[in-house]
């Protein structure tokens, strides 16, 4: 845990940052309390490497969610009313990265720093991903269902586009090299790194595709809500990295 000085500070900071976020209109107000209080936790319990990929995370998110805002709206596959992110997406994406965290933070630990790093980047990979395949993919002029290959019209939960795989790798990749810089910047480099960025990828691009097929089997027959499926999504990632990160030598 950070020294009480520096865990006030982070959590000032994750206050100001989410205000911004609500002000912004990239989350709604209980959204954003949510994500002061989960972020607080992430911040006090693992630190500032964390908490950066998390704001990176969101950021990147929304930044993503305003791309061609008015054309998404126009064909009614829009994020909320104007592009907000509310309480339920909020929790979906980041109950694991805080019980990650509370698990590495605990005294005695329940997991080691290296494992905590990867666990909890592939976890945000998974989030980009997903996040990068539905507002991207959303936009191309076709579609197939992941498990019949039978066109869908693009947003349809299950539906997968050439253009919105690309977008989800891009998403895992770009998540696990700036976790590599982040943890670096901040003094706890990872080892070794392309066992770091490998995890991350593969869990967040193959998450990614269980939360598609999660979407089309269960979501579409209104057995999951849409956070069901995203927090099952990135569940399978963190068991996906947990899996590829102890076959290549590591320890939870």
């Amino acid at each position: 845990m950070l020294p009480l000085v520096l865990a006030l500070v982070g959590i000032v900071a994750t206050s100001l940052l989410a205000a911004a976020a609500i002000a912004a209109g990239a989350l709604t107000f209980p959204a954003g309390v949510v994500a002061t209080v989960f972020g607080g936790i992430i911040v006090v319990f693992v630190g500032y490497p964390f908490l950066a990929l998390l704001i990176l995370f969101v950021a990147a998110s929304a930044l993503a969610t305003r791309f061609r805002f008015d054309e998404k709206r126009n064909r009614k596959v829009q994020e909320g009313r104007a592009g907000e992110r509310g309480i339920s997406n909020v929790l979906a994406h980041i109950l694991i990265p805080t019980a990650l965290a509370l698990a590495a933070g605990w005294d005695p630990p329940l997991l080691g720093s290296g494992a905590v790093a990867v666990l909890y980047t592939s976890a945000l990979a998974f989030g980009a991903s997903d996040t990068f395949a539905s507002e991207f993919g959303v936009l191309a002029g076709r579609a197939r269902s992941i498990l019949t290959f039978r066109p869908v019209t693009p947003g349809t939960n299950g539906g997968v586009s050439g253009i919105g795989e690309a977008f989800a790798f891009a998403g895992a990749a770009t998540t696990g090299l700036v976790g590599i810089g982040l943890f670096a910047l901040f003094g706890s480099p990872v080892h070794p790194p392309d066992i770091f960025l490998a995890a991350a990828v593969l869990a967040g691009f193959l998450g990614c595709q269980v939360d598609s097929v999660l979407g089309e089997l269960f979501e579409n027959r209104g057995w999951l809500t849409k956070g069901g499926t995203n927090f099952l999504g990135m569940l399978g990632a963190v068991a996906i990295a947990a899996a590829f990160y102890v076959a290549a030598g590591g320890t939870l």
